[in-house]
């Protein structure tokens, strides 16, 4: 013990510890996933090597003293990053990033959401510290070593080196892992979370600059590529069915379509919107997917405003609420229509109210345009009955026709509803969050059963169109078991979690007649040249990447952000290439890579997966240069 006192830099010390802890909580609260022996490897080195580097730079401080201080702030602040961390993965099953850091004035409202995913067992994670704060200021003579210049640069280079180890083999285990790094679990896994940080600083960095140097030179590629594989030039039977109606869009919070036509404890969850499913005034779209990321409901709204994908890192509502767009508010302004939307929240939060503006969207009704009481509101604000109940009377004194979107709070994170407003027990399993989010789900549903008679005392409901979409998933991948036990099966694989990502799409035109259940293979970059289409307004300028979900002519995939893809035949996601009828892994296809090129051995889903690539690449181009300013658009006014 006294000689490993007396010979053992202390900086050594401090990466063996926090290196454990960091060790600990990718396995055991991270629960990273780890497919052979290299993965385990790496993700065993990694933690190590991040933290030598980290805490090595310590020798460089000449006074002794100062090299203790750094070593003891730098484990503190390093262990409050790991912590938030935590925080953020347990609800959204993804590591936090720059621009999600620069969301802060988020916090307010998220405050009672982000209690509930703190844990009692977390003050452990601050060990470690407590341990190293310890030996630093009692027992520093033991550790202290005044190192030579020879010695401070050997530790600079053994930490260069040691992370050059960790970088090669990480390429070798996923090639071009930062040239795709679509999936930040990939880039933890393999580089570490300390590391992740520094690359995404980096990515960051990049993104920013984008715009001052775009010049408008990137258009006339992006122009082709969507000319030649997205666009269809033939409009679809359903063009104009809906000419010079309203617009009434139901944002539904958190709901996926695992609930439709399903039961909780012998009771429907949602049955309204099942009955849904069999009115021959609605078409409802069974294989739909959302396609948002960190953004969440925030990318819902960008995705179905502009059939552009969000960003993978942040909210695009947050980092680019002033670039300029072609929004469907501002496309459907030309034609007449006035846009709006009802929120009962802070106008602030997802920056809504600098990004509506861009959007195009003519009025905002906020938080302060509703009566909320403390008994009328739960969890995030204004119940949904009330909220439509309260909407109503906004609606009668808009000019039509109109587009307005509806966002609804109850059925969000952490699902909480009172006893009273409960019309179904909750399900009985080791998640609350899957078990309450029944109960709110089918709360929500009441309350656009309700919406609709609502609509049709006031008049309103003839000269609409209704649709339902849910904005994002409610359940994540860290309820995985107790999904499993609701849905009877052994375990959720990789391809489950991707058939989860479905949410409600459903489209309501009263007195139509042909409704239908669809099972096309469709999603959320769809919606803006459907609605379009279905009003009867042609847009053939506009740069977009979703197509007409009537149309015979779309292109055969929905890509999803992280790159992930569903089609017809294939789902790809983790590296595997899924058959969607079986959900088995195509012979000999297990282990089809993102970083194969079309020219070299193309597998089923390689073809794809570059399309994916290219097409999620031009849509960030679009966002980080603000590239529609240099578009002259016909009657748009610059």
């Amino acid at each position: 013990m006294n000689f490993i006192q007396k010979k053992m830099p202390f900086f050594i010390i401090a990466t063996i510890l926090f290196g454990i802890k960091t060790y600990i909580v990718y396995r055991f609260i991270f629960n990273i996933d780890l497919e052979n022996i290299m993965q385990a490897l790496i993700l065993f080195i990694n933690p190590f090597v991040s933290t030598f580097l980290l805490f090595s730079i310590s020798v460089w401080f000449s006074k002794k003293s100062r090299q203790m201080k750094y070593i003891r702030y730098t484990a503190l602040l390093a262990s409050l990053l790991v912590f938030a961390n935590i925080v953020f993965y347990r609800s959204f099953a993804d590591f936090i990033t720059i621009p999600q850091l620069l969301q802060g004035s988020n916090a307010a409202d998220l405050g009672k959401s982000i209690l509930s995913l703190m844990r009692p067992y977390d003050i452990l994670l601050f060990i470690d510290v407590a341990v190293i704060w310890h030996l630093s200021k009692r027992r520093a003579d033991s550790f202290i070593i005044d190192f030579s210049r020879r010695g401070k640069v050997f530790a600079l280079a053994m930490s260069l080196v040691l992370l050059a180890g960790n970088f090669f083999l990480a390429e070798m285990e996923r090639p071009q892992l930062f040239t795709r790094a679509f999936d930040r679990e990939y880039l933890v896994k393999n580089i570490g979370l300390f590391n992740y940080h520094i690359y995404d600083i980096a990515i960051n960095t990049k993104a920013t600059t984008q715009k001052v140097f775009a010049d408008g030179n990137e258009i006339p590629e992006i122009k082709k590529y969507v000319e030649n594989n997205v666009k269809d030039d033939q409009k679809s039977e359903m063009f104009g069915v809906a000419e010079n109606k309203n617009v009434v869009f139901i944002n539904a919070e958190s709901l996926q379509s695992f609930v439709i036509n399903n039961e909780v404890n012998g009771e429907e969850v949602t049955p309204f919107l099942n009955s849904l499913t069999e009115d021959k005034d609605t078409y409802y779209f069974e294989n739909f997917y959302h396609q948002t990321e960190q953004g969440k409901t925030s990318d819902s709204e960008f995705l179905i405003e502009n059939s552009l994908y969000p960003l993978s890192r942040g909210a695009v509502f947050f980092t680019h609420g002033q670039n300029e767009y072609n929004a469907m508010p501002e496309i459907l302004g030309q034609e007449g229509y006035t846009s709006n939307v009802f929120h009962a929240n802070n106008k602030s939060f997802w920056n809504r109210d600098q990004m509506y503006e861009s959007l195009g969207i003519d009025a905002f009704y906020g938080k302060e345009a509703y009566e909320v009481t403390d008994d009328n509101s739960v969890g995030w604000g204004l119940k949904d009955k009330p909220f439509f109940e309260q909407s109503i009377e906004h609606i009668k004194t808009l000019k039509e026709p109109y587009y307005s979107k509806f966002i609804t709070l109850t059925n969000h994170f952490p699902f909480e509803l009172t006893d009273q407003d409960k019309s179904i027990e909750s399900y009985d399993s080791n998640s609350t969050t899957l078990n309450n989010f029944f109960p709110t789900v089918r709360y929500m549903d009441e309350s656009i059963e309700q919406f609709f008679e609502q609509l049709k005392a006031a008049g309103l409901y003839e000269d609409s169109i209704i649709i339902i979409m849910g904005d994002h998933y409610g359940i994540s991948a860290n309820h995985n078991k107790a999904m499993s036990q609701y849905l009877g099966k052994e375990e959720i694989t990789p391809f489950d979690h991707v058939q989860l990502q479905r949410v409600p799409f459903f489209i309501h035109i009263p007195g139509h007649g042909k409704g239908e259940v669809r099972s096309e293979v469709s999603g959320q970059i769809d919606v803006k040249p459907t609605m379009l289409s279905l009003l009867g307004i042609e847009n053939e300028d506009d740069i977009y990447f979703g197509n007409d979900l009537f149309s015979n002519e779309r292109k055969d995939y929905i890509a999803l952000r992280n790159g992930d893809f569903i089609n017809e035949d294939f789902v790809y996601t983790s590296g595997i290439c899924y058959d969607r009828q079986t959900g088995e892994p195509v012979e000999g296809e297990s282990e089809v890579s993102l970083d194969v090129s079309i020219d070299e051995e193309v597998t089923a889903c390689t073809p794809i997966a570059d399309k994916v690539d290219r097409e999620l690449a031009y849509s960030d181009d679009m966002i980080y240069g603000d590239l529609f300013r240099f578009i002259e658009f016909e009657d748009k006014e610059k």
